[in-house]
């Protein structure tokens, strides 16, 4: 049977850049993990071996280093940005580009007002403590002549102790579980939002206060949401953070529901009512897990159901 060559990229994955940028004493920290896959004209490699039209993924890994050197990281955005406009403009072969960063936050560690009797210096501006909540993310992807960008994070573990119930749901004979009037909201948010900035000729995004304030509008919209399900506190955190930010146009959301389960201590003769301080058990296996798309109306969802293979 003939076969012929499908869909292909190639690239080096997961370059590991820390970016220190010295401003007198005071440093600033970026650290990325960032993910090269290119496309193109490339049938002639894989049905013959020759590697006329290919760049080297150990070039691709040397240009995201030198890259972060000549032109800093004002933002993974931007960063992303560059790189990608870089493999596609200047190798004729290669037709697409597409750049994937997580971004490690860092934030700066306060020291004792004595510190200066221990190391000779009025105030340390060198030492950062790495931030343990969401692992924010980008994907870039460039064709010649348009950008799609997407900004995100992964890993955002909220929770609501109240505020929260689950009831009036379908009820058949495998149905065990109880409604619940008064119970906790918990989840590790992960999320990818579409801004409708595609090329130079329109006025790009500030991408770090755009994340930012992408990430603020969700933990408002989840805190002062009276949730009767997950699925309600989701819609309303892509709704909220689409009608606050004009340049994003799309948001999706992978949100894990993770239980958590009043203890039965009748058996020892204890009443453990929320409404009195519960104890529960945090289940971690099997869970439920919510999906959704929001969108500006009059927009078409362009970024996959499956995030995984975004």
């Amino acid at each position: 049977m003939p076969t012929i060559l499908g869909q292909n990229q190639y690239g080096k994955a997961e370059n590991r850049v820390v970016k220190i940028t010295r401003d007198g004493d005071t440093h600033h920290i970026k650290d990325l993990n960032v993910s090269v896959a290119l496309s193109g004209d490339l049938d002639e490699v894989h049905y013959s071996g020759s590697n006329a039209h290919v760049l080297p993924t150990d070039t691709t890994k040397n240009t995201v280093f030198a890259f972060a050197k000549e032109h800093g990281i004002d933002s993974a955005e931007d960063f992303g940005i560059k790189l990608a406009r870089h493999f596609v403009d200047s190798c004729g072969p290669i037709h697409r580009a597409r750049i994937r960063v997580e971004e490690y936050a860092w934030e700066r560690i306060e020291t004792s007002d004595a510190n200066s009797k221990f190391i000779g210096a009025d105030e340390v501006k060198h030492s950062f403590v790495r931030k343990g909540q969401e692992t924010r993310t980008a994907q870039i992807t460039y064709d010649g002549a348009e950008f799609e960008v997407l900004s995100g994070l992964k890993d955002l573990t909220v929770m609501n102790s109240t505020s929260s119930e689950f009831w009036g749901y379908i009820k058949d004979r495998y149905t065990t579980l109880q409604e619940d009037y008064d119970r906790i909201l918990a989840t590790s948010v992960s999320s990818w939002w579409r801004h409708n900035w595609t090329s130079d000729d329109q006025r790009a995004p500030q991408w770090e206060k755009s994340y930012a304030q992408a990430k603020k509008h969700m933990l408002h919209a989840f805190a002062e949401t009276y949730s009767l399900s997950l699925q309600q506190t989701l819609y309303q955190m892509g709704a909220r953070v689409i009608n606050s930010r004009s340049e994003i146009d799309e948001i999706r959301f992978s949100m894990p529901n993770k239980h958590h389960f009043r203890v039965d201590l009748s058996y020892c003769g204890v009443e453990n009512e929320a409404k009195d301080g519960a104890v529960y058990y945090a289940a971690d296996r099997p869970y439920g897990l919510i999906e959704a798309t929001v969108l500006r109306d009059g927009v078409e969802a362009r970024i996959p159901m499956d995030m995984t293979n975004l």
